[in-house]
């Protein structure tokens, strides 16, 4: 299952597609940058937003392990994570790169954006360790 992208995520897809993460900020309030993209700040409700190329590092905030991945998804664990980005919105995807253990997954281990191509229109953002 894929992505469909809309109106008001296709900056962040197309973003994905060129190999950069964008997030929004506001440009009314300080309300910081966020993540899931919208058209307007989840803080003050403008709409005077903008998008920015994200650094792409981020930190494993929490994780589970999925021991029963679905059909499609192969038969090996995989880990579902959340990660803090360095611009501080939080982000929920898969860790890559690293045995899916707890022993190689360490909270707060240092992460870079990774993305794998799904298709012509949509790559998926992961996550793999900083030193990879």
């Amino acid at each position: 299952m894929l992505p469909d992208p809309t109106p008001e995520t296709r900056h962040f897809w197309d973003g994905c597609r060129q190999g950069e993460l964008r997030l929004q900020r506001c440009t009314e309030c300080d309300g910081g940058s966020y993540f899931p993209p919208r058209p307007f700040c989840p803080k003050c409700g403008s709409r005077k937003v903008e998008t920015f190329k994200a650094s792409g590092q981020g930190v494993l905030w929490s994780y589970v392990i999925n021991m029963r991945p679905r059909p499609d998804m192969g038969t090996e664990p995989y880990a579902i994570a959340v990660v803090r980005l360095a611009e501080g919105p939080k982000m929920m995807t898969n860790i890559t790169g690293c045995p899916q253990t707890p022993e190689a997954l360490k909270l707060d281990m240092p992460l870079k954006v990774a993305f794998a191509k799904q298709n012509d229109d949509i790559s998926l953002p992961f996550f793999e360790p900083a030193g990879a």
